[in-house]
């Protein structure tokens, strides 16, 4: 909800826009009222890129066009760290991976942190390791603005994604030639560059550029260990980072691949395969450290899957292309008659059919409806009768939980123009504040449980 009414403002050109009056009670969860002020505590790399997608009237395009770009760019990185049978083959698993569907279906920011962190790996290679047509200054300046871009949308992600490359640009400084140390350096600095936008937008939005607004929705929401970290009693600590990793990993080895709880099947295989293969090992590492980098924050995400790794999955993808192959024996001759091959195959087969069959209809299905929220939520103000009370502003009073409220702001615009604009019923309130706020709407109270009923007061208890 958050990004959608962040792209909607970076949509018309503006960061934050002006609190409405009683903010409490039109209030949009993780967006923020401060000094006057209303913006989104997400950061805005990812709005910006769905900003796009509202002036297109394409929102719910953008992540599929990611998604698709992503399953490429996967090949390219296979093809070129191992070869285009390993690259076909991860674009494959990552096609039919339930995580990557769900994800890529969503509204969130991890299809393009993916396709940033897939590019910037690309351009990284491109740059140091494998001879390429395309100049090493634009291949220098690709990786800078991605891995910056990335900073703009995730910034622990970014640092997850970088550390492996990080290392390795310390060993090109101290071991590479000249113009190898001034690719590393033109990369540093461009990144930090860009990502130095980040404190910006925090000093626009905020006052203080090192002011975060994620405290400012919840103030133990911070990346680190300690007592104020966290909602775990005596906060954030490594103990509970164990908890959260293990968790997110159990979730991962079902979702990655749908193959039961056996989606590393092929892991152990590909980490022999590849074993003299230094560029894998560092694409591979970014799963790794991101799983470390996550370590810092205080819970774990895995409605989705582990979606906080997703930014790494191609080292899953590609490790595990690369095992099958190896234990089919794909580089011998005739692998059609070789015996491994095909009991390679029919098990790949069956693991697969076992996906498209059973895991990922049920786990697709799960998310219908996800947190009560349902595009018949909205149909009861869709109805002639419900149009013609419009202007209005609706007191939506709570049933169950504040989805209630939430999965109508759909029909609201962030400055308040749209015919119905609602109100949050549990804010206390009264109706005669509420009037003199909107003099020109009618008000009206709508309780979840009788849709299609709109009441003048508050219904009797």
């Amino acid at each position: 909800m958050a990004f959608v009414w962040q792209a909607q403002v970076y949509a018309r050109g503006q960061l934050t826009i002006p609190s409405p009056p009683h903010p409490n009670i039109m209030m949009t969860p993780f967006v923020v009222d401060y000094h006057g002020q209303r913006f989104s505590k997400y950061p805005p790399g990812w709005s910006v890129v769905l900003a796009f997608g509202y002036l297109l009237g394409a929102r719910a395009w953008v992540n599929p066009l990611l998604a698709g770009l992503a399953v490429w760019l996967t090949y390219r990185l296979g093809q070129k760290v191992f070869n285009p049978a390993v690259g076909l083959l991860a674009a494959f698993l990552t096609l039919l991976s339930p995580f990557f569907l769900m994800l890529s279906g969503s509204l969130l920011s991890h299809t393009w942190s993916l396709v940033l962190s897939l590019i910037f790996a690309l351009a990284w290679l491109d740059t140091f390791v494998y001879e390429t047509k395309v100049p090493r200054w634009m291949t220098s300046l690709v990786a800078g603005l991605t891995l910056g871009l990335l900073a703009l949308t995730r910034p622990l992600t970014a640092l997850g994604v970088a550390l492996p490359f990080f290392v390795h640009g310390l060993i090109l400084l101290l071991r590479g030639g000249r113009d190898v140390r001034r690719r590393v350096l033109l990369i540093g600095v461009i990144s930090l560059l860009v990502s130095a936008l980040f404190l910006l937008w925090q000093y626009a939005v905020t006052g203080d550029p090192l002011t975060n607004p994620y405290t400012l929705w919840w103030p133990y929401d911070k990346v680190g260990f300690g007592s104020t970290f966290g909602r775990q009693q005596g906060g954030h600590n490594l103990f509970w980072s164990w908890i959260s990793l293990k968790k997110a990993l159990t979730t991962g080895w079902s979702d990655f691949f749908g193959w039961g709880n056996l989606s590393w099947l092929f892991l152990p295989f590909g980490l022999w395969a590849v074993r003299r293969n230094r560029p894998a090992w560092l694409v591979g590492s970014t799963f790794i450290s991101l799983a470390g980098a996550y370590m810092l924050y205080w819970t774990s995400s895995t409605t989705f899957g582990p979606r906080y790794y997703f930014e790494g999955f191609y080292s899953v993808t590609l490790f595990s292309a690369a095992g099958f192959l190896w234990l089919a024996g794909w580089s011998k001759a005739k692998i059609w008659k070789n015996g491994r091959f095909l009991v390679a195959a029919g098990l790949l087969a069956f693991l697969v059919s076992y996906n498209l069959l059973s895991y990922l209809p049920a786990r697709l299905q799960g998310m219908h409806g996800l947190y009560g929220v349902e595009r018949a939520d909205l149909l009861p103000f869709q109805t002639e009768e419900a149009k013609a009370l419009t202007p209005a502003i609706v007191v939506v009073h709570i049933q169950d939980t504040w989805t209630d409220y939430g999965a109508l702001l759909d029909l609201q615009d962030p400055w308040l123009t749209t015919p119905f604009i609602f109100a949050f019923g549990q804010g206390g309130v009264p109706d005669a504040a509420i009037k003199a706020d909107f003099p020109n709407r009618r008000l009206i109270h709508y309780y979840p449980d009788e849709p299609y009923t709109f009441y003048e007061h508050p219904r009797e208890k």
